[in-house]
């Protein structure tokens, strides 16, 4: 199966994009979309589609500034929101997406980060990211992008994550 990576650079993508989160029940605000075609635009953000067979399996977004403060501080670019439709899980598309994005930083950048939740939802991308090299930060877990203290009650949902790194040669 062939997967083909297009990143986004026009309206018709954007509402290709509305519509498969739409049918994943995967809700977006009409905000985050404008946003996320803004920053495509002026290059602080690189969003991927991986399409097979035509059809939308999968899309992530690269933050060249993270939210996640400590990659901010570090200037390390942020593999973000790295979604594969279950239907197309287990065929290398979350591979072939991560693969490009190193590609594109690698020139530029000694480093690439990403962000996974730690709930089972998560275990396979939890997975994947180990064994392309990417280690923890040590930075301990964090809520909403904020450290969780000893003893403090967070809850747990997809802002809770730990952050990993992984050097580009």
């Amino acid at each position: 199966m062939k997967i083909e990576i297009k990143q986004f650079d026009t309206p018709e993508m954007k509402s290709i994009w509305k519509e498969a989160f739409t049918r994943q029940n995967i809700y977006r605000s009409d905000e985050y979309y404008d946003r996320c075609e803004f920053e495509n635009r002026t290059g602080t953000r690189v969003t991927l589609f991986a399409f097979i067979d035509q059809r939308l399996a999968g899309c992530s977004h690269l933050k060249y500034v993270s939210d996640y403060p400590y990659f901010k501080a570090q200037n390390i670019p942020e593999i973000n929101d790295l979604n594969v439709f279950p239907e197309y899980r287990r065929l290398g598309v979350a591979n072939k997406l991560i693969e490009e994005f190193e590609g594109i930083t690698q020139c530029n950048y000694k480093r690439i980060g990403i962000g996974v939740g730690l709930f089972k939802d998560y275990g396979a991308a939890q997975r994947i990211y180990c064994r392309r090299g990417y280690i923890l930060d040590g930075n301990g877990v964090m809520y909403n992008n904020k450290e969780v203290k000893p003893g403090e009650m967070v809850r747990v949902d997809d802002d809770l994550n730990l952050y990993f790194i992984k050097e580009l040669v």
